[in-house]
């Protein structure tokens, strides 16, 4: 997505030059949500972008893979042999962290890419025992899609409840009762001891049977091959972009899943894995580009990048979406009961709104991220109504 978005737009805001598109895989690029959906349950066969790169002036070069960068010669190293840029966009995303111990055990799958799905669709289709290590997001998709083709379905978490380190206690604690719902056996508290043939062991001696397994406990940047470039990068091994998403070396820039970004509305450096940074990061980016480009170096017109971050997550028959960032230290309000079939909550931090997660609630959702980009104070009492409209807790 980050990819081929920064084409498009470079073509939109009138980029001149010539743009190229190199990526690792043979597939024409497609869009991720899909895989976790309608491509995993055989409802569509790919999810390619619908953009015409011919008309667009903009070459594919797939099924290529870069190997380094050498700043200082504007050369990007790749298996093919070395590719001259002017300017560099990094987009190369993130890659999910295996389990350790089960590299090269038969049935263990990981859901990333195209490839992923499609090795995952047969498994679904046999309709056989799934162990689903990880009960975060892409863990709890996938086990709705597992539940929906018919298959048997145990996810287990290390940690003590779902989604751990993304929501406190009292909203995750009663999602259990999604899992419960929909036929999936959750097990909490307790990690995985050993993966092998046929089978997962648990730490606490339990032996579950699995035809297969799904890994989704978590990604990382996807810069490995950055080693020795001399790019500056944070301790996670995110690029370090600035507001504008350029790196430290001159004339590359880093946009998506691989990269942090400064954030002056939240305070602190931002890594934000989620699709919707991915589409609205390239258009800060192209926009950067063509503003260097035409000033020959100036400043013109710089495109500050500092947003709202957004994205959503289909489980268990439920829409749940959440909008900009909370920390610790943030006022927690609940809206409505979260056991209940639609409920949201909001963060507050000096009385303005911070971040909202709604289930089922649309309405709250567009009226909090209004609310998050305009920064004003709330009134608290009428935060926790959930009969009052957000945009009316305006104090």
């Amino acid at each position: 997505m980050a990819g081929v978005q920064t084409a498009v737009h470079l073509r939109e805001e009138g980029w001149p030059g010539a743009v190229r598109i190199i990526g690792a895989e043979p597939h024409q690029p497609y869009d991720r949500p899909p895989l976790s959906k309608a491509v995993l349950l055989g409802k569509a066969e790919g999810s390619a972008f619908d953009v015409d790169f011919e008309a667009l002036g903009v070459d594919l070069e797939l099924g290529r893979t870069v190997t380094g960068l050498r700043p200082h010669e504007r050369l990007l190293d790749t298996e093919a042999g070395p590719v001259a840029y002017d300017r560099l966009v990094i987009a190369t995303g993130a890659e999910p962290v295996a389990l350790p111990g089960s590299e090269g055990v038969p049935g263990v799958h990981l859901l990333r890419t195209l490839d992923d799905a499609a090795r995952l669709r047969p498994v679904l289709a046999a309709k056989g025992d799934i162990v689903v290590v990880g009960a975060g997001w892409i863990g709890a998709e996938f086990a709705t899609a597992a539940r929906e083709a018919g298959c048997a379905v145990t996810v287990v978490e290390a940690a003590p409840r779902p989604l751990p380190g993304a929501l406190p206690a009292e909203l995750t604690e009663p999602m259990r009762a999604w899992y419960e719902a929909a036929g999936a056996a959750l097990r909490t508290g307790v990690a995985v001891a050993s993966v092998e043939r046929g089978a997962v062991v648990l730490a606490d001696g339990t032996r579950l049977r699995a035809d297969a397994v799904v890994v989704g406990i978590g990604a990382r940047p996807a810069t490995g091959w950055l080693a020795g470039s001399g790019l500056a990068l944070d301790e996670d091994g995110a690029i370090r972009a600035d507001e504008r998403l350029r790196t430290s070396a001159e004339g590359v820039y880093a946009v998506g899943d691989c990269a942090s970004f400064p954030s002056a509305r939240y305070g602190e450096r931002l890594l934000v894995h989620h699709w919707d940074n991915a589409l609205q990061g390239p258009m800060a980016v192209a926009a950067n580009i063509v503003a260097e480009g035409l000033a020959d170096g100036g400043e013109a017109e710089a495109a500050v990048y500092d947003p709202v971050p957004y994205f959503w997550s289909e489980q268990f028959g439920r829409f749940v979406q959440y909008v900009g960032h909370h920390a610790s230290g943030d006022l927690l309000v609940p809206r409505g009961d979260p056991t209940g079939v639609s409920w949201s909550a909001c963060w507050l931090r000096d009385g303005a709104l911070t971040a909202l997660l709604a289930v089922g609630r649309p309405r709250d959702m567009a009226q909090g991220r209004k609310l998050i980009q305009q920064g004003v104070p709330l009134d608290p009492e009428r935060v926790a109504d959930a009969s009052v409209a957000l945009k009316q807790a305006v104090r």
